[in-house]
């Protein structure tokens, strides 16, 4: 991708940009595939699968009788 390209990008899109962002995004984008990085959803040829999981949030101690959910019953 150009600067050029980007500019014809955002004037057929119909948005504003600042003038510097063309230029920016085109050294961002200079040395990546962008092939491969549309067809890998931006994984970086990283497979969803290998991706590190989520961590996991810490159940809470704290039972519904605790949190005034036990009115109610």
């Amino acid at each position: 991708m150009t600067e050029a390209k980007f500019n014809a990008l955002i004037k057929a899109a119909g948005v504003n940009a600042e003038p510097f962002r063309p230029g920016l995004f085109a050294k961002a984008l200079a040395s990546v595939n962008i092939g491969s990085l549309i067809c890998n959803g931006g994984a970086g040829g990283t497979a969803p699968s290998t991706m590190a999981a989520p961590a996991k949030k810490e159940e809470s101690e704290e039972s519904d009788d605790d949190m005034a959910f036990g009115l109610l019953d």
